[in-house]
């Protein structure tokens, strides 16, 4: 955060005020880390604050600290809505769109309150006053905690607040194997161990508490996965039909487009999700090396994200979406040959 910013955000913060804390539609790890962790040190701090989420997100999620004071845009509207328009300031997390909050969105653009985004996404808009935004950082978490530290607030970091911000790195950086993790991260996830976030327990909350429904879910993904050779890619299909024989709950999916990318020699992967109640299939791109699937889901499926991670939407039928990525591979034959 630059200097300028920092002391903005600071004057913001030196009197109570009201505030709302904001992740992205359809929140993961990161994005509920990092509001509920920033959410209970505003409230340490005398400000009045609230986490409006646009929707609901997975149960592996429902465990965490403070979880139950999030207001749900979806469920809680009218509560929503008078939130919004009451805040003096309201923090968008892990996202640098508003278009990423979807039927919310008129509703932040409505607002009169400031704007302080915090967030490691590419191409951010210029909505905030203050913008902390560095695409180098791991996860949305690791900038809340060095936030604090910028803050000089670390000393007020407990460990329910640990494990909030412990959970957002762990998952975003898939259990910190990914190119992102770097040795800052490490000694960010070091001190929070140290402030009493509990990392064996943190994973089997997220990691080890999956249902027979989401395994056999897993197996139809895994029969479902198709390798295309001369592309180093490949990519799974869930029919709409297929979810709903398993019982598919929000985040059951979460982290079966890595089975693709896990294989050899494979550098480019993706999935795709039909989901008939919004009339789009749902797509999830990964990615090795220097391959960039934010390029790709920006350019042709409505989407965006990191380098190796994104994500995007196609309103074509799931059948027509496969071919339709398949029939632009050839544009990206070199990349993904290199």
């Amino acid at each position: 955060m630059k200097a300028s910013e920092l002391a903005v955000l600071k004057e913001l913060l030196a009197t109570p005020k009201k505030i709302v804390i904001v992740p992205h539609k359809n929140p993961d790890g990161d994005a509920m880390g990092s509001t509920l962790a920033l959410y209970q040190y505003l409230v340490k701090t005398g400000h009045k604050a609230h986490v409006v989420s646009p929707n609901d997100y997975p149960k592996f999620l429902k465990w965490l600290p403070y979880e139950d004071t999030v207001v749900k845009f979806d469920l809680q509207n009218k509560k929503a809505v008078r939130l919004i328009n009451e805040a003096d300031l309201i923090f968008t997390l892990d996202f640098n769109a508003l278009s990423r909050v979807a039927e919310m969105e008129p509703a932040l653009q409505n607002s009169s309150a400031q704007f302080v985004m915090i967030d490691h996404h590419q191409q951010p808009d210029d909505y905030a006053v203050v913008t902390y935004s560095d695409t180098s950082v791991c996860a949305t978490c690791q900038m809340v905690y060095h936030t604090f530290e910028m803050l000089e607030v670390t000393d007020l970091i407990d460990a329910d607040m640990a494990t909030c911000l412990y959970t957002g790195i762990m998952t975003d950086t898939g259990s910190f194997r990914f190119r992102s993790t770097t040795a800052t991260t490490h000694q960010v996830i070091a001190a929070l161990i140290a402030k009493g976030a509990d990392n064996a327990l943190i994973h089997e909350k997220i990691y080890d508490a999956n249902n027979f429904s989401r395994m056999q879910l897993l197996g139809t993904a895994l029969t479902n996965l198709h390798r295309l050779e001369e592309y180093h890619a490949a990519y799974i299909t869930l029919s709409q039909e297929e979810l709903d024989a398993h019982d598919f709950q929000k985040g059951d999916t979460e982290g079966f487009v890595n089975y693709g990318l896990s294989l050899e020699n494979t550098v480019l992967a993706l999935i795709f999700i039909e989901n008939k109640q919004e009339g789009i299939i749902k797509i999830s791109l990964r990615s090795k090396g220097d391959f960039s699937v934010n390029l790709m889901a920006r350019e042709h499926f409505e989407g965006g994200g990191h380098t190796n991670a994104a994500g995007g939407k196609s309103d074509r039928s799931l059948e027509d979406t496969v071919a339709y990525f398949i029939s632009i591979l050839p544009q990206y034959k070199e990349a993904l040959n290199e």
